[in-house]
């Protein structure tokens, strides 16, 4: 009669565990050691080891609260500034509704896709930028660092918008609000208004003279704005602040941080709404030309801003996705940001265009009520005849229509001398069509349209109080992208890393806090960035597609999600996204070849802005920070494939892993120095190095031979029993 399956099975342990016995019981002391070494570094790095399923060691590394903190700390780090002040500008720029249809492809074609490829690595992975794409191809390994100089390069400057609306935020508890009137000059004759307000506008005078008090051009430096240097500092404190303690500090932060701004925006939406015009904005913004669709450059600029909305490149996603649980449903989290980014872009538009229109409606009211004291001026000293005025016009109260109608009949009745007559049109569309964005917006159009609400310093204390959170958002994900591959890496403390990082980074961006710093925060954000993340991204796709190989990542999600990506994936990766990219990244170089390198300079004598050509030192700037931000990929390319470098050092950390969990290997042991025979701390470790076999004989020691581990060809050690049977082992 057969025995049960139960105690067969029962049986078979028992003859595993007795051959067990016997193994270690002819271990010499040598092999001792090692089993106890071996044991306490596995024990010593769980810190940064993903479990295998069932097993009962618990997984160390940072890890999110909560999956609602995670959301809200990749839709913190996506929806930016450039959500409320450059969104808005393209969408009018570029064709109003229209402008969606291209936005929404390039979003499915490169936004999704990369978006999810970079939440997958991350996740899988477990390590910030540089040990991710070490581990996918040694030689690419330089992808993370120009990540991580990309990331530095951004926060210089970015910063210094947030300490521009920190400094507008404090500004805004007085009643009227500082930038509501020209200031008037006094002198021991007679009082007059400043002449360089006169020729501009209040907003304008105030941003440009009170807040920057920006010189004349980028070469005359004149000295450090100290009210700026010291919102600069307030700025980097916040920062350092919230990051010191990680995903642990910051996280928590992120629940205001990231919410804020949706309350602003919608209280703004329906208090913009109710106010006269709001319609004529909206109306404006989305009334669709579709004949401008159809431009190349449309739908260049809107990949552009695919592409940085989502903050592809930066490493600040691969950061906070690395902290996730290896089973987490990243591809529902990649689309569901995604979008949450979009509709936050609509909104915003929206909110923007609401209050324009409500600005644009009182400047054409202004202009009606001067050019209708012109034409009565005009029918008094007889230059008009009452005949040509249509008896129903009230000048006293005369409306947009009415005013239109009597500039239509003078225009056609005075043709030769209707230019000498100096009347405006004063149509609501001219006003509207005059496109602002950036700091334009938000320090000048924005405000001056808010200087006419009611309560008018509680709407600038909300509306500058969610730029801060909008930017400290953003800042939590660029920091995150700089800290966490460097604390994976180098094994340093997180707390010391942060406090240097911001000290440094705050020490550097003292220049654009001189009178001449909005100059160069134009050109760090001209150069720094957009050309080194394009070629980042698509090394990013190369690698993934072409070199780590997309069947193999294919299954990997498989493993990890559950589930099969769909195959819209695979192709996108392998054949449209990287397309897409390249001929992104060659009309952005034409782009930057076609428009002469320079900035706009405010010229105090004129009182406008004029475009000024950088001086060669400048261009000598501008160049170098390119260069420098994609430096890093030939470098460690080089260094890698000509084996410079020795990894035994421990400098360039990478990791490998197995189907189920991520393990870290130690690498070149060579003699009775090996770091497990010695049983070092994970920070001393070596590297493993993937470009040569990880198994060396030992003196001293039983010989080490290769088992590779399936498909991923990533070994384990083992003692080399040559008596023992394979079935035993």
């Amino acid at each position: 009669m057969p025995k049960n399956s139960k105690v067969v099975k029962r049986e078979i342990d028992d003859e595993v565990i007795e051959s067990v016995k016997d193994l270690l019981s002819n271990e010499d002391s040598a092999d001792d050691a090692f089993k106890k070494s071996e044991l306490l570094v596995d024990d010593q790095e769980n810190k940064d080891v993903d479990v295998e399923e069932g097993s009962d060691i618990e997984d160390e590394r940072p890890a999110w609260n909560s999956k609602l903190q995670y959301i809200l700390a990749q839709v913190g780090f996506s929806v930016g500034l450039g959500n409320v002040w450059r969104f808005p500008y393209l969408c009018q720029k570029n064709g109003g509704g229209a402008y969606l249809v291209p936005y929404l492809i390039l979003l499915m074609i490169i936004g999704i896709p990369l978006f999810f490829l970079e939440l997958s690595v991350g996740q899988r992975i477990r390590r910030g930028s540089i040990g991710v794409w070490n581990y996918i191809s040694p030689t690419l390994g330089g992808i993370g660092f120009a990540s991580c100089v990309v990331c530095f390069f951004v926060a210089l400057y970015y910063n210094v918008i947030i300490g521009w609306s920190l400094f507008y935020f404090s500004q805004s508890f007085q009643h009227p609000l500082p930038w509501d009137q020209c200031p008037l000059v006094k002198n021991t004759s007679h009082t007059f208004v400043e002449p360089e307000c006169e020729k501009s506008s209040a907003t304008t005078y105030y941003w440009y003279r009170e807040a920057l008090n920006i010189s004349n051009s980028l070469s005359e430096s004149g000295g450090l704005n100290w009210k700026m240097t010291l919102c600069l500092l307030a700025a980097w404190v916040l920062v350092c602040l919230a990051m010191i303690k990680g995903i642990q500090s910051s996280g928590k932060i992120m629940y205001f941080s990231s919410l804020f701004p949706y309350v602003v925006l919608i209280c703004f939406l329906v208090r913009g709404l109710l106010l006269n015009g709001s319609m004529d904005g909206i109306r404006h913004m989305f009334t669709p030309k579709l004949e401008i669709m159809l431009e190349p450059k449309v739908w260049r600029e809107a990949a552009t801003q695919v592409f940085f909305a989502l903050g592809l490149g930066f490493g600040g996603v691969i950061a906070f996705s690395s902290y996730n649980k290896r089973d987490n449903n990243c591809h529902f989290d990649a689309v569901l940001v995604s979008f949450i980014n979009f509709f936050t872009s609509v909104l915003a538009t929206l909110v923007v265009f609401a209050v324009l229109g409500f600005k644009a409606n009182i400047i054409n009211e202004k202009c009606i009520t001067q050019n209708s004291e012109k034409i009565l001026k005009l029918l008094k000293i007889g230059n008009l005849s009452q005949d040509m005025i249509p008896h129903h016009i009230n000048f006293s109260s005369i409306t947009a229509d009415d005013y239109n109608l009597v500039y239509d009949i003078i225009q056609k009745v005075k043709e030769e001398e209707f230019s000498a007559l100096d009347l405006k049109s004063c149509l609501i569309e001219d006003e509207l069509n005059k496109a602002v964005q950036g700091t334009g917006l938000a320090f000048i159009a924005f405000t001056e349209a808010m200087t006419h609400f009611p309560a008018s310093p509680f709407w600038s204390v909300m509306f500058f109080l969610m730029l801060v959170n909008l930017g400290l958002g953003s800042m939590f994900g660029t920091i995150e992208g700089i800290i966490t591959p460097i604390v994976d890496t180098f094994k340093v403390r997180k707390e010391i890393l942060t406090v240097i990082c911001c000290l440094v980074a705050f020490s550097i961006g003292l220049i654009f806090v001189q009178r001449s710093g909005n100059y160069f925060v134009t050109m760090f954000d001209d150069y720094s960035a957009t050309l080194p993340l394009l070629i980042v991204v698509i090394l990013e796709n190369i690698a993934i597609s072409q070199v780590y190989g997309i069947d193999k990542f294919m299954e990997d999600l498989k493993d990890m999600l559950g589930f099969s990506p769909n195959q819209y994936y695979y192709y996108m990766w392998k054949y449209i996204s990287p397309v897409v990219l390249l001929f992104l990244l060659v009309g952005s170089i034409v782009q930057m070849g076609l428009s002469p390198p320079g900035y706009n300079a405010w010229i105090e004598e004129k009182a406008t802005e004029e475009f000024l050509s950088y001086p060669p030192w400048g261009m000598i700037i501008c160049i170098s920070l390119m260069i420098l931000a994609i430096l890093p990929v030939p470098i460690v390319f080089i260094v890698r494939r000509c084996n410079l470098i020795d990894d035994s050092s421990g400098s360039l950390a990478a990791v490998s892993y197995k189907r189920g969990r991520i393990i870290k290997e130690p690498v070149n042991l060579e003699g009775d120095d090996a770091s497990l025979i010695h049983g070092k701390i994970p920070s001393e470790l070596p590297s493993p190095n993937f470009g040569k076999n990880i198994y060396r004989k030992q003196t001293g020691s039983p010989t080490l031979d290769t088992a590779p581990n399936g498909r991923y060809g990533i070994g384990y050690l083992m003692a080399d029993m040559p008596d023992m049977p394979e079935s035993d082992l």
